[in-house]
């Protein structure tokens, strides 16, 4: 994978309750970009999910809800992997819109839809600031 493109910044969002209208990065309006998104998960499951993700055009920074990921990840594989439900998984990279329209018309070998993946430039982790009033000398930027 380390001779691969890599394109994209990527932040799983954990918290529940919020959903990120502004970038947590550059404080610009997200906006609403549908990618596939390549997911591996324990031990040795692929699954490209073609997900509505909040997208900051600035930044390059894809953000999606976590518990989203797992709630679509546990309806595909309850029924036919349901030893996989509930394992820990990583969200890898992006795939091209026309390559996952291929992959997902015709059974793929998982070796060439990670071969063609774009590999996340990085995954970045952001903290929520508790509610409040600040001096603006106690404001992190």
């Amino acid at each position: 994978m380390a001779k691969q493109q890599r394109k994209h910044y990527f932040f799983l969002n954990p918290y529940k309750d919020s959903s990120f209208s502004k970038c947590p990065k550059c404080d610009n309006k997200t906006k609403l970009r549908k990618f596939p998104l390549v997911i591996h998960i324990e031990p040795n499951q692929f699954l490209v999910l073609n997900k509505i993700c909040k997208y900051c055009t600035e930044c390059d920074l894809i953000i999606t809800k976590q518990l989203e990921i797992e709630t679509l990840m546990a309806s595909k594989f309850e029924k036919v992997v349901p030893s996989v439900v509930g394992n820990k998984y990583v969200v890898f990279g992006t795939l091209d819109k026309n390559q996952w329209v291929k992959y997902s018309k015709t059974p793929t070998d998982p070796s060439e839809v990670v071969n063609q993946a774009y590999i996340f430039k990085d995954v970045l982790k952001f903290e929520l600031a508790p509610r409040g009033w600040y001096k603006d000398d106690k404001i992190k930027k």
